[in-house]
C-alpha cells in the first residue's frame, strides 16, 4: 500500500483551491444579496419614478412627502444592510464546499491522527483513508450562490422595482432626474430661469417611436397625421409661451398655460417662445386609406365550402377587413318559389381573415367559409370588400357580381327538399305550396326511399308546414323547420348506410349525376375520391366472403361457382383511372358509358383470390399474384407491429382502432392461401390455407396484438417466401435474376423484424419490415419486367392459353373489346397518347368549322350533330 504524508494532505487541499475561490465568491455575492436587497429597491423605485416625471405630475406637497418617506426607507434598508452583511471566511467556504462531496474529504484532509499514532497497521489504514478522501476532493466543483430572498420579500417588492425601472429605460429620460432641482429652495432650475419640456407621440398604430422634444433642434419635424404633442412650461407664468398652427383648434387655450396637448392634424409650426425657447416646422405624413381588392372568382368544393382570394394592403397595415353579399335581386330568376316577393333580410356579412403574425402591410389570404344554409346559397349576390386601419379609415371595393357558391345535391329527392327549403327561406308564403308539393313527390315512398326512417322524417316535415300554414309561422319556427329540411337532405344524399355494396352504389349513382348535370372539376374529383374509397371497401368485404364460400365448398366438397366474371383489383383501379382520365379530357359522355360499365361489372362480379394453378395463369402471373398476397399481409404486419408501439407509449389509445383493422390489413399472418400454393408454416404449425378469423381473439393466436403471436407470423410469411422464390420463374434471365436478389434481400429483412419481435425491440421490427416491403415491391417490378419481354419474345401461336384468348378478344385495330361489345382501354392503340392528341384536334378543327357561320347551314348541322355524337 503507498504511503500518504502530510504533505499529501496539503496538495490535496490545493487541488481545490479554485473551486473554493468560486465557492467563496459565490458566498460573497450571497451575502451582498440578502443583506442589500431593500437598499437596491428603494433605489430602484425612486430612479423609476423620477425618470417618468412623477414629479412633475403631482403636487409639490406630494413630492416633498414622497421624498421624506422615500430617504427614511433608505436609512432603514442601509442599517438594515449593515446588520446582515458578514463577510465570509475562508473556514465557511471550505465547509459549503466540503458538505457538497460526499463523505467530507477535506475535512479528513485537515484532520491528524490521534490513537494509533504509534501503531504501523494504524497509520496504513490512517493513510489509505486520507488517499480516499483526496481522491474525492479532486472531483470538488463550485457550490453555486444561493441568491434568493423570497423568504425575506414576500410581496415581491423587488420585482416590482425592477419592472418599473425597466420601464422608465424605455419611456423615461434620465434628464427628468435634474428637474428635482426646480423644486427646492434655491434650486438650480429657479436660478437658470424657465424651462420647457415636450413630447411628440405618434398614434399607436404606426408604431413609431416617442419624440423628445427638448433633444430635437430648430428646423423640420416630421410626424405622422394625429400625433400627440405634449408641452410643459415651468417657471415665471408667461416667461414662456407657445404659438401654433397644425391642430386646427377653434377653442385655444392662453399661450403661457403650463400644460399644453394638440394633435397635428396639418402643416405648420410650433413656436415656443422666451428664454431657451425653439421652433420647428412641422411637415405631417399623410395616412393613405387601406386597398383590398379580389384576386379572382370565388371556387366551390364539392361540398359547398366558398374559397375568395383577396389582397389587402395599407402604409401602416389593416386593421380588420368584412365581405359584405346583398341578393341581385334583378338577376334572380324568378320562377317556382321565387315569384313572390321575397322577404327582407340583412347584408350577409363575414369578417376576412387577416395574418395572425407578421406583416399586415401587404398580404394575400382566401375567405374560406360555407354558404351552403345560408337562404341566398346558389342565388345571384353582389360582393363588397371592405378594409379597415388603425386611423379608422375604410375602403370599400365596387360590387362585384357573382353567384354565392352552395353545395350541389346530386340525389334529386334531396335536391327537392333543398329547393323547397330555399322557397321556404325566399318567403313564409309558400309554406302552402311546400307542403303539397312535399306530398305529392313522398306519395309513393317505397320508390324514392332506401329506408322507411327517411321517408316518416319527410312526414314529419310534410305535418309541420300544413301546421304551421294553419296557425302561422314565426321566425323561430322558419329557422328550425329549415334546419329539418336540410339534415334531412343531407341523409338522402350522403345516407346512412353500413354496408359496403350499398355505399359504392351510392357513390356511383352521385357521380353518374354530377356528370349528367354538368358538376364542376372539383366537385367530379371529390366524387371520383368517394367511389375510389367505397370500392376498396367492397372489395376488401367481397374477398372475405369469395373466402368464406370457398372455404364452404372444400368442406362440402361441392364445385366452384364458374358463372360469375371473374376480375382483379387491378383491373378495377385501371378502370376508375381511365374514367377519372376521360373526365378530364371533357369527354363526358364515355366517361358515363365507362361508369354505366363499371356498374354492371360490379353487380355481376367475383373478386379473384389468386387461386393459383387455375384458370390458366402463367406462372409469371401465379409468382405475381403469390407476391402481391405477400406484400399486402407484410404491410399488415407493419400496422400491427406500429399500433403495439403506440400501445407502448400510450395504453388503451389504439385498441379500437386495432380491432377493427386487423383482419382486414393482413395483420393476421398468412391467413389464406392460393389454392394450390397451401404448404405447412413452419414454426407455428398453422396451414395458410385455413381460415383465421382473428377480429374476437377466438381464433389464429390465442394472444391477438402481443409481440410473440406477430413473430409467428412473421416467422410464417417468411415460410411462405422462401417457398415462392423456388417456384419463381425466369431463371437465368436477367430480370429473374434481378427478382431473386430482391427476394433474398426481403427475405433476410423479415428474419431481422422476426428476431427483433421477439426481442420486444418494436422499432427495429418496423424499420426491417419496411425494407422487407420495399425489397418485396422490386422483385414485384422485375418479375413485370420479365413477363412483358417474355410477352413481346412469344410467336403467334406459341403464346400462354389468356394470351391467345386476348388475340381472338382483339378486333381488326388490334383493340381489346371490352364488355357488351364496347372498345376496350387497355390495348395499344387505346392507351396511345398520340391518338388521344390526334382525336382532341379532330374534335378541335369539328369545333371551330361548326362555328363559322360562313358555312352552309346543313354543314353546320351535320358538324353538330358529330359533336354530339362523339
Amino acid at each position: 500500500m503507498a504511503s500518504f504524508s502530510r504533505n499529501d494532505a496539503d496538495r490535496g487541499l490545493r487541488a481545490v483551491r479554485w473551486p473554493l475561490r468560486l465557492t467563496r465568491l459565490g458566498m460573497i455575492a450571497e451575502a451582498f444579496v440578502q443583506s442589500l436587497w431593500p437598499l437596491m429597491t428603494v433605489c430602484l423605485f425612486v430612479l423609476g419614478a423620477l425618470m417618468l416625471g412623477l414629479q412633475d405630475t403631482i403636487a409639490i406637497e406630494a413630492v416633498w412627502g414622497l421624498a421624506v418617506l422615500a430617504g427614511v426607507s433608505a436609512l432603514g434598508a442601509l442599517g438594515y444592510a449593515f446588520m446582515r452583511f458578514r463577510l465570509p471566511t475562508r473556514e465557511q467556504a471550505i465547509a459549503r464546499l466540503d458538505a457538497s462531496l460526499p463523505g467530507r474529504p477535506l475535512q479528513a484532509l485537515l484532520d491528524t491522527q490521534t490513537i494509533g499514532a504509534t501503531d504501523a497497521a494504524s497509520t496504513a489504514v490512517w493513510r489509505a483513508h486520507q488517499a480516499r478522501m483526496a481522491a474525492r476532493a479532486a472531483e470538488a466543483e463550485p457550490v453555486p450562490a444561493d441568491l434568493r430572498v423570497a423568504s425575506r420579500d414576500p410581496y415581491a417588492l423587488r420585482y416590482l422595482a425592477v419592472l418599473l425601472f425597466g420601464i422608465a429605460l424605455l419611456f423615461g429620460s434620465i434628464w427628468r432626474v435634474g428637474s428635482v432641482a426646480d423644486m427646492t429652495p434655491g434650486g438650480g432650475g429657479l436660478a437658470a430661469g424657465p424651462v420647457w419640456e415636450g413630447w411628440a407621440e405618434s398614434p399607436r398604430y404606426t408604431g413609431r417611436p416617442t419624440i423628445y422634444l427638448n433633444d430635437i433642434p430648430e428646423g423640420a419635424l416630421r410626424v405622422p397625421v394625429g400625433s400627440l404633442i405634449t408641452l410643459r412650461l415651468y417657471g415665471e407664468v408667461g416667461a414662456l409661451t407657445l404659438s401654433e398652427t397644425v391642430s386646427g383648434r377653434t377653442e385655444v387655450p392662453p399661450a403661457s398655460d403650463p400644460a399644453q396637448d394638440f394633435t397635428v392634424v396639418q402643416d405648420g409650426t410650433v413656436t415656443i417662445n422666451g428664454p431657451g425657447g425653439r421652433s420647428w416646422r412641422v411637415e405631417v405624413i399623410p395616412d393613405s386609406p387601406p386597398q383590398i381588392a379580389v384576386l379572382e372568382d370565388p371556387s366551390a368544393s364539392a361540398l359547398g365550402e366558398t374559397t375568395l382570394p383577396f389582397e389587402a394592403r395599407d402604409d401602416y397595415g389593416v386593421e380588420a377587413g368584412e365581405a359584405r353579399f346583398t341578393l341581385d335581386l334583378a338577376s334572380v330568376t324568378r320562377h317556382h318559389g321565387l315569384t313572390i316577393a321575397p322577404e327582407t333580410r340583412p347584408d350577409l356579412i363575414v369578417p376576412l381573415p387577416t395574418p395572425i403574425a407578421g406583416d399586415r402591410r401587404a398580404f394575400e389570404e382566401n375567405l374560406i367559409e360555407d354558404f351552403s344554409e345560408h337562404p341566398w346559397a346558389n342565388l345571384p349576390v353582389f360582393v363588397r370588400l371592405s378594409a379597415l386601419d388603425g386611423a379608422e379609415q375604410t375602403y370599400e371595393t365596387e360590387p362585384r357580381a357573382m353567384v354565392l357558391p352552395g353545395r350541389r345535391f346530386f340525389d334529386p329527392v334531396a335536391a327537392a327538399v333543398i329547393e323547397q327549403r330555399r322557397d321556404l327561406l325566399w318567403s313564409r308564403e309558400n309554406n302552402k305550396r311546400i307542403s303539397q308539393i312535399l306530398r305529392a313527390a313522398a306519395y309513393l315512398p317505397e320508390e324514392l326511399f332506401r329506408n322507411q326512417t327517411d321517408a316518416l322524417r319527410l312526414r314529419k316535415v310534410i305535418r309541420q308546414l300544413e301546421t304551421f300554414a294553419t296557425y302561422g309561422l314565426s321566425d323561430d319556427m322558419q329557422e328550425d323547420l329549415a334546419q329539418e329540411m336540410w339534415d334531412l337532405a343531407i341523409i338522402l344524399e350522403e345516407g346512412d348506410l353500413a354496408d359496403a355494396a350499398e355505399r359504392m352504389r351510392r357513390a356511383q349513382e352521385r357521380l353518374n349525376e354530377a356528370i349528367r348535370n354538368g358538376a364542376s372539376d372539383e366537385e367530379i374529383a371529390e366524387l371520383m375520391q368517394e367511389l375510389r374509397r367505397a370500392t376498396d371497401d367492397y372489395l376488401q368485404q367481397m374477398m372475405r366472403q369469395a373466402e368464406r364460400q370457398r372455404q364452404q365448398n372444400d368442406e362440402n366438397g361441392g364445385p366452384q361457382n364458374e358463372n360469375t366474371m371473374t376480375m382483379t383489383q387491378d383491373d378495377l383501379q385501371r378502370m376508375m383511372d381511365r374514367i377519372q382520365e376521360l373526365m378530364e379530357q371533357g369527354r363526358m359522355a364515355e366517361a358515363q358509358q365507362a361508369l354505366q360499365e363499371l356498374q354492371q361489372m360490379m353487380e355481376n362480379m367475383r373478386v379473384t383470390q389468386g387461386q393459383q394453378g387455375q384458370g390458366g395463369q402463367s406462372p409469371g402471373e401465379q409468382a405475381m399474384e403469390g407476391l402481391s398476397e405477400t406484400l399486402r399481409e407484410q404491410q399488415g404486419l407493419s400496422d400491427q407491429a406500429f399500433r403495439d408501439l403506440q400501445e407502448q407509449f400510450n395504453p388503451g389509445a389504439q385498441a379500437g382502432e386495432s380491432q377493427g383493422n386487423e383482419g382486414r390489413s393482413g395483420g393476421q399472418g398468412r391467413g389464406q392461401s392460393h389454392e394450390g400454393q397451401s404448404g405447412q408454416g413452419e414454426g407455428n404449425g398453422e396451414q395458410p390455407g385455413q381460415p383465421q378469423e382473428r377480429g374476437d381473439g377466438s381464433a389464429g393466436d390465442p394472444r391477438p396484438g402481443s409481440e410473440g403471436s406477430i413473430a409467428d407470423r412473421q416467422q410464417a410469411l417468411r415460410d411462405e417466401l422462401r417457398r415462392q422464390q423456388g417456384n419463381l420463374p425466369g431463371a437465368g434471365t436477367p430480370e429473374g435474376d434481378a427478382a431473386r436478389d430482391a427476394l433474398d434481400r426481403a427475405g433476410r429483412a423479415m428474419d431481422g423484424a422476426e428476431d427483433a419481435l421477439r426481442n420486444n425491440d418494436l422499432a427495429e421490427a418496423i424499420d426491417n419490415q419496411g425494407q422487407a416491403m420495399e425489397a418485396l415491391r422490386e422483385g414485384m417490378r422485375a418479375l413485370g419486367d420479365m413477363m412483358a419481354q417474355q410477352q413481346q419474345n412469344q410467336q403467334p401461336g406459341q403464346g400462354t392459353q389468356q394470351s391467345d384468348r386476348r388475340a381472338e378478344n382483339r378486333d381488326p385495330l388490334g383493340r381489346e373489346s371490352g364488355n357488351s361489345g364496347a372498345d376496350g382501354d387497355t390495348g395499344p392503340l387505346a392507351l396511345n397518347d398520340d391518338a388521344y392528341g390526334r382525336a382532341r384536334e379532330l374534335l378541335d378543327e369539328i369545333r371551330r368549322r361548326s362555328g363559322e357561320t360562313a358555312r352552309p347551314e346543313e354543314e353546320r348541322n351535320y358538324l353538330k350533330r358529330l359533336l354530339d355524337r362523339f
